[in-house]
């Protein structure tokens, strides 16, 4: 018993380090693939836009049995899980309206989830390489506003999605870099 609560705080790091790498690796193909056809809402631009906030809900699965594991309650995940699910769903339908909808239901999923992973990268400072999760929640709620108010233009474009997802893969990249150097000391 002594040693699973002994060996309790590396493992959330360990899991959330492999888990931050695996958000980066996705997020810059899926940016590389959105940039490549965000020209038009075509089957496949519309499916991509559809499987990122999925595959967020995925990570937030994964995120929530590791921590339930080691004893950390992290409601906002759930929370994470319902904006994703729902952003899922908001941007099927908002495909079939044009890119200013999907702009939309994509800007109002920034603001929320970023104020989500603000949340948690705060709750979880002390693991160590939390400081780019809070920076990419302050970031992802302005880029949501700024996908919101873009949304009115004319000539909208899903060419600032690709640009945001990369960078918020780039900011999962430094976490996990930096989770991997708190805990070798």
């Amino acid at each position: 018993m002594d040693t699973l609560v002994g060996t309790a705080p590396t493992t959330v790091p360990a899991a959330l380090r492999k888990l931050y790498f695996l958000r980066f690796a996705f997020a810059a193909v899926w940016a590389a693939l959105l940039f490549a056809t965000a020209d038009e809402l075509s089957a496949f631009a519309v499916t991509l836009l559809v499987v990122y906030p999925l595959f967020d809900v995925a990570c937030a699965i994964v995120d929530i049995r590791s921590a339930r594991a080691n004893g950390q309650p992290l409601r906002a995940l759930y929370v994470n899980i319902a904006l994703s699910a729902l952003t899922g769903i908001g941007l099927a339908a908002a495909a079939t309206s044009g890119i200013p909808a999907v702009l939309r239901v994509w800007g109002a999923w920034a603001v929320t989830a970023g104020i989500v992973q603000l949340v948690v990268g705060a709750a979880r400072r002390q693991l160590g390489g939390q400081w780019a999760m809070i920076a990419s929640g302050a970031i992802s709620t302005l880029a949501g506003a700024s996908f919101l108010a873009a949304a009115g233009k004319a000539g909208a474009s899903l060419d600032n999605l690709a640009g945001y997802a990369f960078l918020g893969g780039v900011f999962f990249l430094v976490s996990a870099l930096r989770l991997g150097r708190a805990h070798k000391v």
